[in-house]
């Protein structure tokens, strides 16, 4: 999928890696060697997968907010990174119905403020800025939507990844046409994984429901997603960020997404979650349709991943079976108080041989 050898002792910047997908980005860079500084708010939940797996022994962890020009920008060239991989954002979309204000200026000035220091520290090689699959002006289509359709989040989550796409495509446009660094986006699609602990999310909430021994309650089972496990995107990330910054002829904006045959409705998902749990040992649990009358959300969603699969070679490497399998197996593991760290090295390791 991807060659670690690259990443030994490359510095490397990631935004937004106290976050469950920036602490898996960040595990998975420690163990290829690389010289990792991450720039973050402190963890956004408690318990926190950064926390557990003890990341910030491991790299060069800054506490910061992706809205301080200022002191973003005195991190970036103090550290003097190769690579950024831009993750910080406010990434819930329920959450961003309660704060709209603060959804636009963390994912859209956001954007503006790391792509303002990329453009006047010296030595960025490789630029890859993490929007989501939601950017795109939802039409309710059966089929997967391409990197050349119409960007317009409808909520202020969707629709602020949506600006941060332009603004990127705006500094590249304007500021770096003849430069040495090389720019993409990546819009990747709904993630699941050990070490998830948000609100508002389907397989954490099932994993609470389970713990707790109640029902899981589904707002929305008929709702289409296409999920995937954490380590497929983040590993994508990583090839892409390599790709461009030997040679920036791939650079673009590229989908991440699984196959068409792991797109499932809510429902089905959280009904396979059911069956790994049980397989692994866990009592019998179901699910209850329950809509809460909350704010819009798309029904359905899938991504074409033709442009990445045909660029860079890239495949995904665990079903959504194996995904949600994954999902339980390091909950299992958290529950019973052992070492998620090592579960999480057991996996990745598994993931990339």
């Amino acid at each position: 999928m991807w060659d670690t050898s690259f990443y030994k002792n490359k510095k490397v910047l990631v935004t937004g890696h106290t976050g469950f997908k920036g602490s898996w980005m960040c595990h998975l860079l420690a163990l290829s060697g690389a010289d990792v500084t991450g720039y973050a708010l402190e963890p956004p939940t408690s318990p926190s997968l950064f926390e557990l797996c003890h990341l910030s022994a491991r790299i060069h962890s800054i506490t910061g907010d992706i809205r301080d020009l200022d002191h973003l920008k005195e991190t970036v060239s103090s550290c003097q990174p190769e690579i950024v991989i831009h993750m910080a954002a406010q990434p819930l979309v329920r959450e961003s119905y309660k704060n709209p204000v603060y959804t636009y200026e963390t994912n859209v000035m956001g954007t503006v403020n790391i792509l303002e220091c990329i453009r006047t520290v010296p030595g960025i090689k490789s630029f890859l800025n993490v929007t989501t699959d939601k950017v795109y002006r939802n039409r309710e289509w059966e089929w997967g939507y391409r990197e050349n359709e119409e960007l317009n989040g409808y909520d202020p989550y969707s629709n602020s990844k949506s600006c941060s796409e332009l603004v990127t495509d705006s500094y590249k446009n304007s500021f770096f046409t003849d430069s040495d660094t090389a720019i993409s986006t990546a819009r990747a699609g709904n993630v699941i994984g050990g070490g998830d602990f948000s609100a508002d999310r389907i397989i954490p909430d099932c994993i609470r429901a389970a713990q707790a021994g109640e029902d899981i309650i589904v707002r929305n089972p008929y709702s289409t997603r296409p999920y995937e496990h954490v380590l497929e995107p983040v590993t994508a990330y990583l090839m892409i960020a390599k790709a461009q910054y030997e040679d920036p002829k791939f650079a673009g904006n590229y989908n991440v997404g699984p196959d068409e045959t792991d797109c499932l409705t809510t429902g089905e998902l959280v009904t396979l979650f059911c069956s790994k749990w049980e397989a692994a040992g866990g009592s019998r649990i179901r699910w209850i349709d329950q809509y809460d009358g909350g704010p819009h959300e798309a029904g359905f969603l899938k991504l074409d991943c033709s442009r990445l699969k045909k660029t860079l070679g890239w495949a995904p490497v665990w079903n959504v079976e194996t995904a949600v399998e994954k999902t339980v197996e390091w909950s299992k593991v958290y529950l019973e108080q052992g070492d998620v760290a090592a579960c999480m090295e057991r996996q990745i390791l598994e993931f990339c041989g």
